[in-house]
């Protein structure tokens, strides 16, 4: 089979290296793809909101089968033009992908079906907004309504924080036209987790749990990023919580979108706070996160083609998911001064002998040298038997993937050690 997978992230390189493991597998091409995945796949170069070339690639090149991995082109219809010219896809078409595209509308959803989520307020107007959180409780969450490539949500400690974020949302619109709607809502505390899941409108059927490490800096300081690293499975996601997240959360959210006439297929990503009076939802994603993904697909043991076409034909119910009995950890490096100034240009070197995977995000090829083109370089993933193994490890090999002013976390994965020490 021929496969396209849109995309040009980490994320979409683990996704090819999980699928390249199909015997069905002949040939992955990638839009627009990177520097790092040529050795995977064929990078086209077609930029992934670019649908009209996506299309015709797919119909030239005979595609069999398409993935399509990142959040623009999901909500802007990407499966319903593959679709629509017969090319099976991975992934929701727009009227479901709706459910990250739109926060307001994903709250509605929640509060209308009885998920449990935060206590929240949708505004249009930013004075009504400001008036309100005049007498809102502090800390409080504000959220751009639609997609800011990760960055739209601003947890607001102060007064002035969460005014500053009303403003830069509606007033000095950062964010272009997803910032006109926002929604803010209660602040919650908890151990988060992330459960990425396929689910083909029938069945929802949960991956291994993840943690992420979103800011910067040790200790969870500095500022939010695209992710800096991952653990898997999370210590806190117990056999218990999964039952009451699969029973309140997860099913529900699959029969709300079944009765609103939005069948949701593919990949559904559920950010979960565990707060004292139970799991809640902090967020919904619509694909494959990053750089969960990371950790997640390098531990499953099924083949990933057949489950991709499972909830792309309903037939996830009868498909085979199984997962390692093991753990991972992926280490993420950057370039010194992401999120926010950082230079490019520097050579990458990785070895051939390394006993761990990497995932290409940030890179491109020139005249056959691998160089940095981005904030978040590359992910080092390594398994272990144990946390701590996987861990040890994923330092140990990610200390041999060099490249000048390379920056990386020193505490991937401490708080997930600490974590199991309290679950015992």
């Amino acid at each position: 089979m021929n496969i396209l997978v849109v995309g040009g992230g980490g994320r979409e390189h683990a996704i090819i290296k999980s699928l390249k493991k199909s015997p069905r597998v002949t040939q992955i091409y990638a839009a627009p793809g990177n520097g790092g995945m040529a050795a995977d796949a064929i990078c086209t170069g077609i930029g992934a909101k670019d649908l009209d070339a996506i299309t015709a690639f797919a119909q030239e090149n005979a595609i069999d089968f398409a993935v399509v991995a990142p959040d623009d082109p999901l909500v802007l219809g990407a499966v319903d033009r593959l679709e629509a010219v017969g090319i099976p896809c991975f992934g929701p078409n727009k009227a479901a992908a709706i459910l990250e595209g739109s926060k307001v509308f994903s709250k509605d959803l929640m509060k209308k079906y009885h998920i449990p989520t935060a206590q929240y307020q949708v505004f249009d107007d930013m004075d009504r907004a400001l008036e309100y959180l005049k007498t809102a409780p502090i800390p409080t969450v504000v959220k751009a309504d639609g997609l800011a490539l990760g960055k739209g949500v601003t947890v607001a400690m102060t007064r002035q924080e969460a005014e500053d974020a009303v403003r830069a949302c509606m007033e000095d619109k950062v964010f272009g036209e997803s910032g006109s709607h926002i929604v803010i809502e209660e602040f919650l505390t908890g151990p988060e987790v992330s459960v990425l899941s396929f689910t083909d409108g029938k069945v929802v059927v949960p991956m291994v749990s993840s943690m992420d490490h979103k800011r910067i800096g040790d200790g969870d300081t500095g500022p939010n990023t695209g992710g800096m690293g991952t653990v898997a499975p999370n210590p806190y996601y117990t056999d218990e919580i999964a039952r009451v997240c699969m029973d309140t959360i997860f099913l529900p959210t699959m029969r709300a979108m079944n009765a609103e006439g939005r069948t949701f297929k593919g990949c559904l990503y559920f950010g979960l706070m565990l707060t004292e009076k139970g799991p809640k939802v902090i967020e919904y994603n619509c694909r494959f996160g990053d750089p969960e993904t990371q950790v997640v697909l390098p531990l499953l043991e099924s083949d990933l083609l057949t489950i991709m076409e499972a909830t792309a034909n309903g037939t996830l119910a009868e498909t085979e998911v199984k997962f390692r009995d093991q753990h991972a950890c992926c280490l993420v490096l950057a370039s010194e001064g992401y999120p926010k100034k950082y230079e490019t240009g520097f050579p990458i070197t990785i070895p051939e002998d390394l006993d761990a995977q990497v995932f290409v995000a940030g890179a491109k090829l020139e005249d056959g040298v691998l160089k940095t083109s981005g904030g978040r370089v590359l992910g080092v993933t390594a398994l272990g038997n144990t946390l701590k193994e996987a861990i040890d490890k994923a330092y140990q090999e990610g200390a041999r993937v060099t490249f000048q002013n390379a920056y990386c976390r020193k505490d991937i994965g401490a708080r997930a050690l600490r974590a199991e020490e309290e679950v015992k």
